[in-house]
């Protein structure tokens, strides 16, 4: 037993697990790769500030979940807890947005940390698959995200999910709705935490989870009602494109999301199986962030995705995700000259591309067959002194049993041939 552990509320990704969230990743990754979305990059830390005045200084995230620390410089920093600030940072320090291309379309893939309760589907380090829409406003960008996201979960078999729909507002509307929404809310029995909030950021309220505070939200004002006429435009216009795309949403008008920077659409994917921790992913358009962390008017939209909440949402619906084989073949060497053979012919496997390995070590020839078995090869090649003489190597389907003697130079188009 090893005498550290992994720190409360995170978790290693081993074998055989791990290779479900690199499948989860992919699929995710796949549709944005063939939508104009190029990858990029961040640090795992940035100044506290930018997540400070960009999630917004109101909400838990900021005020209690975020990793903050001072290094021996000086400097403030914190763990990045979310993924769109920091994307959004990136591409202005990079100036893309003065490459006369816009919108600047961007994907992600990392961990990210928050210090919560720990529980299923929660956990203070979690991965992510994110992508943003940099400078445009558009209806159809925001539809494509939604239509993108949806496409991923379907390709990997999942099927109950539901789709999220709502819209803030902007500037033009949302003030007369957040002192609509604060004169109801002085009126309940709300503690003084809650009640500081509300006077900050009320929609926050409305995102509160606790179930003595919603049995009081029933009588609420709803945003829909306070929107002006370019928000109804633009939202109907959002929610006929996904409509034509065949794809299915309902409409949420209680919706508002976490972060403070969202503006108009917001949109989040739930999965019922998931307990407490139902939201599986979820975004929106913030056309006022850049301002916010001292760019340009630069209107956006995106979206980030749970890879652990979709892993136990695929797991829950009992999906199983079509896998490549860690290895298709495995070399079983006897004697040096069968290892100097052997591991000739299983490099040049590799480089054809051949999911191959080896039995290293001085393995007798049943305990290297057992590790041939867990490997889960579909073919094994076995070869001694007196195969060898022979100018053959012994090659057997792991499947069938059957074993067949094959010439040492022909057993790589062999195999080629057989693993198609």
């Amino acid at each position: 037993m090893s005498t550290f552990q992994a720190p409360k509320g995170t978790y290693d990704l081993i074998p055989p697990r791990s290779a479900k969230f690199l499948a989860v990743r992919e699929a995710i990754a796949a549709p944005l790769r063939n939508s104009g979305y190029g990858y990029v990059e961040t640090p795992g830390f940035e100044d506290v500030n930018l997540f400070a005045r960009g999630v917004g200084e109101s909400t838990d995230i900021v005020s209690k979940e975020m990793y903050a620390f001072e290094t021996k410089g000086g400097d403030r920093l914190a763990l990045r807890p979310e993924g769109t600030a920091s994307v959004l940072r990136a591409a202005l320090e990079a100036n893309l947005h003065k490459q006369g291309n816009l919108p600047v379309k961007l994907w992600y893939s990392g961990s990210y940390y928050r210090y919560e309760k720990p529980q299923a589907g929660r956990y203070r380090h979690f991965s992510q698959v994110g992508a943003e829409a940099i400078g445009a406003e558009d209806p159809a960008l925001d539809a494509e995200l939604i239509i993108l996201a949806d496409q991923a979960y379907r390709s990997l078999g999942l099927r109950d999910f539901r789709i999220l729909l709502n819209s803030l507002g902007d500037k033009e509307c949302r003030p007369v709705y957040r002192e609509a929404l604060q004169t109801f809310l002085r009126g309940l029995d709300l503690d003084e935490d809650t009640l500081r909030r509300a006077e900050i950021n009320p929609l926050r309220v409305l995102d509160d989870k606790r179930e003595a505070v919603q049995k009081q939200l029933g009588g609420a004002p709803l945003l829909r009602d306070y929107l002006c006429d370019a928000c109804k435009a633009y939202h109907e216009e959002v929610r006929e494109l996904i409509t034509g795309a065949g794809v299915v949403f309902e409409d949420d008008p209680k919706l508002v999301r976490g972060l403070d920077y969202y503006t108009r659409t917001t949109f989040e994917f739930v999965h019922d199986g998931l307990g407490s921790q139902s939201a599986v992913g979820g975004g929106g358009r913030y056309d006022g962030l850049s301002e916010m962390i001292g760019g340009p008017a630069l209107p956006s939209v995106g979206w980030a995705l749970g890879v652990d909440r979709t892993v136990l949402a695929l797991e829950a619906e009992g999906v199983e995700l079509e896998l490549p084989a860690a290895t298709s073949v495995f070399a079983v060497p006897l004697g040096e000259e069968a290892r100097r053979v052997l591991f000739a012919k299983v490099t040049e496997l590799r480089k054809l591309g051949v999911a191959a390995d080896f039995s290293y070590g001085s393995r007798g020839l049943k305990g290297a067959m057992k590790s041939a078995n867990r490997s889960g090869a579909r073919y094994t090649i076995v070869a001694g002194e007196r195969d060898l003489a022979e100018g053959v190597v012994q090659l057997k389907d792991m499947e069938s049993g059957e074993q067949t003697a094959i010439g040492v130079n022909e057993i790589v188009a062999e195999l080629e041939s057989k693993l198609g």
